[in-house]
């Protein structure tokens, strides 16, 4: 029987470990240089005991060596907030519609890591007197002219996108904000820097 710490692994294993070694420089277990060692080390692991050779002596950040269950996106989903908060990142699944109704609260839809497995994405928006925050993917593109407004605001700072998915943002925003974003990887030497937002990947 194989043992699991000589599993190979993936590109997106590699990815969530050096997520770990950002956590673990926020949290001062590691300084910038021991974070560029350990990420050059990440990148050519090709077992899973190699690639938690990294984490082992950092408490609680062993990578977890189950694989993730894959999550099937629906196609309508609502997100409801009535003065309060609520936020969408990471690796969740897109529906090919969300709609968000906001009432005085604050919603956070993060798309940047998120499984979009459709080329186009209708979020219709419901908002009274609520903000709501989105950040794109790399490269995606946005429209936001079938939006009504009521005393409100869109403030689109994508700057545009060549690819996909596409974005159509419906519906009404009485007295509230919409803000769009998008993220841009930097080279910084041998690095891509996700902005915003701190993301280090090997260019």
């Amino acid at each position: 029987m194989t043992d699991p710490k000589d599993f190979r692994v993936s590109d997106a294993e590699r990815e969530h470990v050096i997520g770990l070694l950002q956590k673990a420089i926020g949290q001062g277990l590691i300084t910038l240089d021991e974070f560029s060692t350990r990420t050059d080390v990440a990148l050519v692991a090709k077992t899973r005991g190699e690639l938690n050779a990294v984490l082992v002596d950092l408490p609680g950040m062993t990578h977890n060596e189950q694989a993730p269950k894959a999550v099937v996106p629906k196609d309508r989903v609502e997100i409801k907030n009535t003065m309060s908060s609520v936020s969408r990142k990471g690796q969740w699944a897109v529906p090919r519609e969300l709609v968000v109704r906001n009432r005085m609260g604050s919603t956070d839809l993060d798309f940047s890591e998120a499984d979009i497995p459709h080329a186009v994405v209708t979020v219709e928006l419901d908002v009274t007197a609520g903000s709501v925050s989105i950040l794109l993917p790399e490269g995606a593109t946005v429209d936001t002219e079938e939006i009504e407004m009521a005393a409100g605001s869109v403030s689109d700072k994508s700057g545009g996108g060549e690819g996909r998915p596409h974005f159509v943002l419906t519906g009404a925003v009485r007295a509230g904000s919409v803000q769009i974003k998008q993220v841009r990887m930097v080279r910084i030497g041998p690095y891509l820097v996700r902005m915003p937002g701190f993301r280090v990947r090997k260019a």
